[in-house]
């Protein structure tokens, strides 16, 4: 008797290698460029306005509402600012991944997917030998 997930093996397998075909025929960038990173105590400034912001819109929320429903809209008014900081820090982080090795950006990958796909379908299948 053939299990399905040995039938899957070769077939995934042949996906990942045209992935990372494609990937090391990217470059060694991958696009990530290690630009220019904020100024000393930008984020901190940002993350400080956000968090204000947020307490803020939280004191402003009528009454009667659920405090989850509370906590989203104030998330919700102050996007904005959320947004900011997220692109700082990510900026802020660039240099960092861009500098990774190729071998290590692949692993990373490779590690991603068998926990996102691998063992979630390999789970699935074993579900009925219980």
């Amino acid at each position: 008797m053939r299990r399905p997930v040995l039938s899957l093996v070769p077939a995934l397998s042949g996906l990942l290698a045209g992935l990372l075909a494609g990937l090391l025929a990217a470059g060694p960038s991958f696009g990530l460029s290690a630009g220019p990173g904020p100024a000393p105590g930008h984020v901190e400034r940002l993350e400080q306005a956000w968090h204000q912001c947020l307490r803020e819109a939280y004191s402003h929320q009528p009454a009667g509402q659920s405090r989850m429903g509370d906590q989203r809209n104030a998330l919700d008014a102050c996007r904005e600012r959320e947004d900011a900081l997220v692109t700082a820090l990510m900026s802020a982080r660039g240099g960092t991944q861009a500098e990774r090795s190729l071998g290590a950006r692949a692993r990373s990958w490779a590690a991603s997917v068998a926990a996102y796909v691998l063992d979630p379908v390999s789970s699935w299948f074993g579900t009925p030998r219980r």
